[in-house]
């Protein structure tokens, strides 16, 4: 299992995985090393057990057969894509419950900082993004022997990003990591296994050359399939003609025959590929959209300060900036559903827009997977003129027939994500609006929907944190410069960055001083002028949102364990929508409390100061 003239010590070792869900082989005789100074990326398609693997290295999932080995004395910590901090009263409470006698709880700090977070933080009030950066900082604060990182830049900005990869290349931990941001997994890693279809193939090299490799075996293998084929035909042939009925037949021969349709059954076909075709709607004007002068703020934050924009139809923008910088909401006052407070935004002539949401807000759980593809109107979708039956329509995103009857709320987030293509790439447009586009979805499907952007004949507006993705499509970048300011730069990320001299600058937190110091400091600050008190109201909202809010993630944690059984919607239909419906309305209104009560504590912090 050692690599040629490699002297390295192995840290972990799985050898011939099993993993069997509900009756189907998700791994069969799967193998993932690593040795010291390695980093590994693991890759594979949506549901090809990645993730899986991943947890049975961790010990977290015990597999059906296989051996797991682990050096004694190596450390390991697994990264999960979806962490839980629940039972912590602060971020940094969670986080330094991951350290060992010994760790440094200085770096547990800085780490915490460093990735925009103050540790003091309730754990009820974080985003999906600053779970993750506590997660990060719990994950790599005891700088393990092996780090093990299931999509650790997923709900990341592209600041973060950037730090973590520059944090990963300095570690000196050994690297398994899962990742659909092909710049990060060619930045960081020297290995590659492949799950295929249950099996891992290793490459021996970085992804950079995964990619070709592949292609290389998959073009072999679809040759030694040719001859299987004409070896079979020639011995089938053999056993109709080149025996009369006055002789015996060649034991050996019918053997061979025997054995050659074995082989043949045995072969597992290679999944087939998702077949994406946007639906083309008339041509637009030349002219798309012109902001001029346009400004926009809330309170104090400024979102845009007179700017001037034209997008020209075939125009390919991209947006990038921090989270918190305004992205979102620049997007609404470009599409009007927002008015400016200052200036004007004018559209061309007949604009067919469709937005391609993939934060999955859009989706009815207990909506049926057709009826969500057709807006339930009928049993069919036209494409370009060429009318398909939904059930045809969504094998091109690898969809099962059986999968027309399902609720969205069982599918996972990978079939989510091309649920999302599916209806929104059905309906005739000339202007995509792509938020956060590649979320969720595997590297041979990103692939696909990079080249049908390239072949889109429209004009698009594009927001994402995956740099490779804007490398490849976007033609120019809006940057976010601060204080409302967005500046236009041709080209791609990489052009932006040759350009500006520098990526996105991160927002930095400052941990809240101590007791004794923030006293000090009080008593040396100026009075000011004039002090606004939070009203009763106010106050009364932010000492009772957080049970609010507690409560409300109680009740979805059990919802979500309710439809976790499978039998449930068999069983109970009208109950099953009912619970999808109730989580949905829960899942709103913890968001509108999450808001509400961020604004009063930070309306709080900024009357205390």
């Amino acid at each position: 299992m050692g690599y040629p003239g490699s002297m390295a010590s192995v840290l972990l070792n799985l050898r011939n995985i099993h993993v069997t869900f509900g009756g189907r082989p998700v791994l069969e005789s799967a193998d993932l090393m690593v040795s010291e100074g390695e980093r590994v990326a693991l890759v594979g398609r949506n549901g090809s057990g990645k993730s899986t693997l991943l947890k049975v290295a961790a010990g977290l999932h015990e597999a059906d057969g296989g051996e797991v080995w682990v050096q004694p004395g190596t450390t390991v910590r697994y990264l999960p894509q979806e962490p839980d901090l629940s039972g912590f009263a602060t971020v940094y409470d969670y986080v330094a419950a991951g350290l060992a006698p010994g760790d440094d709880a200085h770096r547990a700090r800085r780490l915490l900082e460093d990735l925009g977070l103050t540790g003091e933080e309730a754990p009820a009030t974080l985003s999906g993004g600053e779970a993750r950066r506590a997660a990060l900082a719990r994950t790599l604060a005891p700088e393990p022997d092996v780090l093990l990182l299931d999509e650790p830049t997923n709900h990341l900005d592209l600041p973060a990003i950037e730090w973590l990869e520059a944090e990963l290349k300095t570690t000196r931990s050994a690297l398994i990591l899962i990742s659909h941001d092909r710049h990060f997994l060619e930045a960081l890693t020297n290995r590659t296994v492949w799950l295929d279809r249950g099996h891992a193939r290793r490459l021996n090299a970085g992804f950079g050359d995964f990619e070709s490799w592949r292609d290389q075996l998959l073009n072999e293998e679809e040759i030694a399939q040719a001859a299987l084929e004409q070896q079979i035909a020639t011995e089938e042939h053999w056993m109709r003609h080149g025996v009369t009925a006055r002789r015996k037949r060649n034991v050996r021969r019918v053997n061979l025959l025997a054995e050659l349709r074995q082989k043949r059954k045995d072969h597992v076909q290679r999944l087939g590929a998702v077949t994406l075709e946007a639906s083309a709607g008339e041509l637009s004007g030349r002219l798309v959209i012109e902001a001029d002068k346009m400004s926009k703020r809330f309170d104090t934050t400024v979102i845009a300060d007179r700017l001037s924009l034209t997008m020209l139809r075939g125009d390919r923008l991209a947006m990038v900036g921090p989270n918190g910088a305004g992205k979102t909401t620049l997007i609404n006052l470009l599409t009007k559903a927002l008015e400016p407070d200052e200036g004007s935004v004018r559209h061309g002539t007949n604009l067919q827009i469709v937005t391609l949401d993939q934060s999955r807000q859009s989706l009815d759980p207990s909506a049926l997977v057709a009826d969500v593809i057709t807006d339930g109107r009928g049993q069919s979708v036209t494409i370009n003129g060429e009318t398909k039956h939904v059930v045809t329509y969504m094998r091109d995103f690898l969809f099962g027939p059986e999968q027309a009857r399902t609720p969205v709320s069982v599918l996972s987030g990978g079939e989510r994500a091309r649920l999302i293509l599916a209806r929104e790439l059905a309906k005739p447009s000339n202007f995509l609006i792509l938020d956060e586009p590649t979320n969720d979805l595997d590297l041979e499907t990103l692939d696909l929907l990079q080249e049908l952007l390239a072949a889109y004949p429209g004009t698009i507006l594009l927001v994402s944190h995956d740099r490779d993705f804007l490398d490849r499509v976007a033609t120019s970048v809006l940057m976010a410069e601060g204080q409302g300011k967005w500046l236009e730069y041709a080209g791609g990320y990489s052009d932006m960055m040759a350009q500006r001299g520098a990526g996105i600058a991160a927002r930095k937190v400052t941990r809240a001083p101590a007791p004794a110091r923030r006293e000090r400091a009080a008593a040396e600050a100026p009075a000011p002028a004039v002090k606004r008190k939070l009203s009763y109201k106010e106050k009364f909202a932010l000492e009772n949102l957080p049970g609010e809010i507690a409560a409300l993630n109680a009740e979805i944690a059990d919802i979500e364990a309710r439809m976790a059984d499978g039998g449930f919607f068999t069983r109970d239909p009208d109950g099953f929508a009912r619970a999808s419906l109730r989580h949905a309305e829960a899942r709103a209104k913890l968001e509108t409390a999450e808001d509400q009560w961020l604004e009063l504590e930070l309306l709080k912090g900024e009357l205390e100061a």
